[in-house]
């Protein structure tokens, strides 16, 4: 499973690579950009569906037995017991708003484990990416997660959803405060994880997240030798998850003030 895997994660960097591009394409042309409301702080663009679509097709066509899991178009299940989940453009209202701060992401999960993982950040050029068991890298270059073991010696990444009460954010940040720490949101949770796993972020914590957002980053921590809590594998694709990641040795510290701030279980969850 593993040169599988390694030919499944080529293929991956490669589209999320060519579809940075084309979302640039749109970047640079936003002024003319069609833009909807799907919620409050929840936008969509004609660039979003159009590089989900470009993602979904190449996806068809390589591997025509899996399944595909995107933000913007329904589902397809697959007779392979893989599934893509895929978030054309993660980070929408940096992107439409000339933010350079927004991802392509490519996860590649088995019976709702994620085996691939591809974040990538067209504006910088820079390639998150990573197959189970076999390290994180960025471009090429192995990365680690935060080896420090003192929340005041960096920065938590924070986000909150529409889909929980947004105010339960508050307590972890005002704890996080308390222990010398500084919370970070760049409004692109997947790029978040990504910077978790490269040693940029102590952690990242959000009360939930769907699956296309945070599979592909909480492997990416994962393989950098980070602290995950585990996605519930027969809800994620569905569901969505709790997420709390950070560096090995302030990954039990973050968990607990999480969980005080979202409830208790919320680790579980």
């Amino acid at each position: 499973m593993s040169a599988d895997n390694s030919r499944r994660e080529e293929f991956a960097v490669d589209l999320a690579r060519r579809a940075g591009e084309l979302g640039m394409t749109y970047f640079r042309n936003r002024d003319s950009l069609t833009i909807e409301s799907k919620g409050h702080q929840d936008l969509v663009s004609e660039a979003d569906r159009n590089v989900e679509t470009f993602v979904r097709r190449a996806i068809l066509k390589a591997y025509p037995e899996d399944g595909i899991v995107g933000e913007e178009h329904a589902p397809t299940r697959g007779a392979s017991g893989f599934d893509w989940v895929i978030d054309p453009i993660d980070g929408t209202a940096n992107f439409v708003r000339g933010i350079p701060a927004w991802t392509v992401v490519i996860a590649g999960v088995r019976h709702g484990i994620c085996d691939v993982a591809v974040i990538h950040e067209p504006c910088t050029g820079e390639t998150f990416h990573a197959r189970r068991g076999g390290g994180a890298f960025l471009n090429g270059r192995p990365m680690r997660a935060s080896s420090t073991s003192s929340l005041g010696e960096g920065s938590v990444g924070t986000g909150f959803s529409n889909r929980r009460e947004a105010r339960n954010i508050v307590p972890f940040i005002e704890s996080l405060i308390a222990r010398g720490g500084v919370f970070y949101r760049n409004a692109s949770g997947a790029l978040m994880l990504a910077y978790v796993a490269s040693g940029r972020l102590l952690g990242y914590v959000e009360e939930h997240m769907n699956a296309w957002d945070c599979l592909a980053g909480l492997m990416l921590v994962e393989e950098a030798g980070g602290g995950i809590v585990p996605p519930d594998a027969s809800t994620v694709l569905d569901e969505g998850t709790v997420v709390i990641a950070g560096g090995s040795n302030v990954f039990a510290e973050i968990e607990s003030m999480a969980a005080k701030a979202f409830g208790a279980g919320a680790g579980a969850r």
